[in-house]
């Protein structure tokens, strides 16, 4: 199951407790104090890795403990740390400190981490309040506490390309005859409920991740349709590719359609209605399908492609066109 969100409290260990202890041993006089130091509690620490595609690990448990450091012995003998506790998450998992609000750190690549509650340290033996008035000091410190959060994790899908449209509009069709991906597809809106991803391979040395993202509706921007959950995996697709149906279902004009989502995008951030875009009129077996096209080309002053995942029209173009805005991407 895909979790793109998930809140959960984390607390780290407390630090064992130093200890009053004396050497003790016959014919040694004067011992002297050796109570070792306590061991320091385990931390808890969040590793994007790769191969982890979802938040469901972290969903399904809302607690997570790291142990407790040991407490220290007689004969200086240090109590043993406890390990620190590492949770795994996709990359581009963004971690926001529940009580403040704050964004803490974005995982965006495989390997970020962070430290998300810091194990407390072992207290200190009567060893180290010894002193020349002091020759068997009586004194120890207890372990600190560890630190506790509660944190919500948010999942944005990092894709090189984002397929944008409408419920229905052929995105998932579109994907699984791009890559290997299988996406569900079905004649009916909202068929794709979580981002799917697929590997494109252009040629044996060249290749993109292509995102097929949930379809959006009019007032997503605003939360309508789930819509904040579906917007927030376009924010990480660095292209565009923006599907339009020529022949859609309730009859709606295409042109229109290709407003209302570029609207929505423009309202939930303005950095979307600038960021690179290829437009696509899908179903181009349809007729009537190059004439929305034709439409399309005049309303974006863009070199509008007619697509069919069907027949397998103009993939090779939608490809190259794609191809040419990553590489104009990586050269900024």
């Amino acid at each position: 199951m895909f979790v793109d969100r998930a809140q959960v409290e984390v607390a780290a260990g407390n630090g064992g407790n130093g200890i009053v202890s004396f050497r003790r041993e016959k014919y040694v006089a004067r011992g002297g104090p050796d109570g070792g130091d306590g061991g320091n509690g385990g931390s808890v620490i969040l590793r994007a890795e790769a191969g982890v595609d979802s938040l469901a690990g972290m969903a399904h448990r809302k607690q997570w403990r790291a142990e407790h450091g040991r407490p220290g012995g007689p004969h200086n003998r240090q109590g043993r740390s406890a390990r620190d506790l590492t949770l795994l998450v996709p990359p581009g998992t963004i971690v926001i400190d529940e009580a403040s609000g704050l964004e803490i750190k974005d995982l965006a690549r495989a390997g970020d981490q962070i430290v998300a509650a810091k194990g407390g340290r072992g207290g200190r033996g009567n060893v180290h309040f010894k002193s020349s008035v002091n020759r068997a000091p009586r004194e120890s410190t207890a372990g600190e506490l560890g630190e506790s959060r509660r944190l919500t994790l948010e999942l944005k899908v990092i894709a090189d390309v984002g397929l944008v449209g409408l419920p229905n509009a052929g995105k998932s069709t579109l994907l699984s005859r791009l890559s290997r991906a299988r996406p569900e597809i079905a004649n009916y809106a909202f068929t794709t409920k979580a981002p799917m991803l697929g590997l494109v391979q252009v040629s044996p040395d060249r290749s993109f991740v292509l995102a097929d993202l949930p379809g959006l509706i009019e007032g997503a921007h605003a939360g309508v349709g789930l819509g904040h959950e579906f917007l927030r995996h376009v924010e990480r697709a660095g292209i565009l590719v923006h599907v339009v149906e020529p022949l859609p279902a309730d009859g709606s004009d295409p042109v229109a359609n290709y407003r209302q989502i570029r609207q929505e995008l423009r309202l939930y951030d303005e950095s979307l209605a600038v960021r690179p875009e290829t437009v696509i009129v899908s179903k181009a077996e349809l007729p009537g399908a190059e004439e929305v096209r034709e439409r399309l080309a005049a309303e974006t002053g863009l070199n509008v492609l007619a697509v069919s995942a069907v027949t397998g029209q103009g993939l090779d173009r939608l490809l190259a066109a794609v191809t040419r805005l990553l590489d104009q991407a990586a050269g900024e």
